[in-house]
């Protein structure tokens, strides 16, 4: 009898530990759904005219009524919310073997390229309106592409349209089949880009200012950018008080907790008061194609708004993957990683 029951104990121990893993698999495959749900939402609201799920929701509830069009994208958008989290539990439920180690490398892996795209974009496009700049400047623009052209490339709406969405398109394909996140090149090219102003400041006289602005550009890049990857490989300061000295379970809670407690409400902060209206601080300059006032610089002023973007969602899956990594490791996974943090 005793055998028995403790036979019983241990199946109805597994269950529990196998139907907990599955709930904290569908909660953060639901967390990285609604993050990216969130940017399609926000690409179909401003650039599409869909109203947001608010709107849809305060309309049902007897609120102000919608147009019939309107309506039916609001219904749209919300179908297809409940559609992707439908799809997420029964995946999640026919996948009982996946491991939430598993999960949080394939949260990470997307993360990284999410990076990796965003570093080949401030790549080919800084180098390419640099120069497009250093053409207009020196008035040696028409003469190349003719004057009807350049004259389509003075208008930043233009510019951003014709010139970098395509580098943006290229820039994702190439992230596709490069594994590489480029940090160190991109801090090569920040260290060259302000060698060149020097040099040609002081030995040449010659300054312009689109030389400033795309420091400025590969700069923001390389600090935020590379904040996902840092965090991954513990390079971040931790002024470090009781943590070095708990076990390694401890830890473990301290960074499941800590990524979701702390972490991921930031990168909601600035997704939501970044995104949140058309005169939000991060999606007005990216609608309008925002610009410097020098007349003669880099239009990319809109792109480096569009990068705090990027660190919020880069950041919101890394925790995401914190959260699955330290979790693995309290249900005592096979393929489970010691918590990180500590040693610095």
């Amino acid at each position: 009898m005793d055998s028995a029951s403790s036979l019983s104990d241990q199946q109805t121990s597994i269950a529990t530990h196998a139907s907990s893993r599955s709930f904290i698999r569908i909660f953060a495959r639901i967390l990285v759904a609604t993050v990216l749900l969130y940017l399609l939402s926000r690409f179909l609201i401003y650039w599409h005219d869909w109203p947001p799920l608010t709107e849809t929701l305060h309309s049902f509830m007897g609120g102000e009524a919608l147009e019939s069009s309107r309506l039916y994208k609001g219904i749209a958008l919300l179908l297809i919310y409940i559609a992707t989290f439908v799809l997420i539990t029964f995946s999640i439920k026919r996948s009982p073997e996946k491991t939430l180690s598993s999960d949080a490398e394939r949260y990470k892996e997307l993360s990284y390229f999410i990076v990796r795209a965003a570093f080949w974009a401030v790549f080919f496009i800084g180098l390419t309106d640099a120069v497009i700049s250093f053409l207009r400047v020196e008035e040696i623009l028409i003469p190349i592409v003719g004057a009807e052209t350049a004259q389509m490339l003075d208008q930043s709406t233009q510019r951003g349209l014709y010139v970098h969405y395509p580098l943006l398109v290229l820039a994702i394909v190439v992230a596709w089949f490069s594994k590489s996140l480029g940090f160190y090149w991109l801090a090569f090219l920040v260290v060259l880009a302000e060698f060149t102003i020097v040099i040609t400041r002081f030995v040449f006289s010659y300054e312009q200012a689109f030389m400033g602005d795309l420091v400025r550009f590969w700069y923001a890049a390389f600090f935020l950018f590379a904040s996902a990857y840092t965090l991954v490989e513990g390079g971040h300061v931790r002024v470090d008080v009781f943590y070095a000295r708990v076990t390694n379970r401890k830890k473990a809670w301290v960074n499941a907790l800590g990524s979701l407690i702390l972490g991921l409400p930031v990168c909601w902060t600035i997704l939501h008061y970044g995104l949140g209206s058309r005169q939000s601080s991060l999606i007005a300059p990216i609608l309008s194609f925002e610009t410097s006032p020098s007349g003669y610089g880099m239009y990319v002023k809109y792109l480096m708004a569009a990068f705090l973007v990027v660190f919020a969602v880069s950041m919101a899956l890394i925790f995401i993957s914190y959260f699955l990594k330290n979790c693995a490791f309290l249900f005592k996974e096979a393929d489970a990683e010691l918590p990180s943090g500590g040693e610095h």
